[in-house]
């Protein structure tokens, strides 16, 4: 094995682990956060770059090609589809009144469904 595949295998086996702690981190924010808001704002964010380092520590230590481009793939659906679930979810909670608004610091949101009406 050459220098380099071994430094691309031991960098790819610390990029799944560190992407692996930082889900890790956002579950756990999903479980101790309190409102609707948070938690979604837990289950995106760390998500999305646990799961992107995860897949570029699993493309290292591939290093084919087909192989890559299946992992680009999952990491373009990834970065497309999270912001609009959490926004999906966000609006949702908001509508069904499980939102605190005292919390609040803008509310462009009410702005915008009272105009609707």
């Amino acid at each position: 094995m050459s220098p380099w595949y071994q430094i691309a295998d031991t960098a790819g086996a610390l990029l799944v682990l560190i992407g692996a702690a930082t889900s890790l981190l956002g579950v756990i924010g999903m479980l101790r956060l309190r409102d609707v808001l948070s938690r979604s704002h837990a289950a995106t964010k760390p998500q999305t770059l646990g799961l992107l380092l995860v897949l570029i520590g699993v493309g290292l230590r591939l290093g084919v090609g087909m192989d890559l481009a299946t992992l680009g793939l999952v990491v373009f659906f990834q970065m497309m589809t999270g912001p609009v679930a959490a926004h999906l979810v966000a609006r949702s909670a908001y509508r069904t009144g499980q939102i605190d608004h005292e919390r609040l610091l803008f509310d462009e949101l009410d702005e915008q469904l009272t105009e609707e009406r």
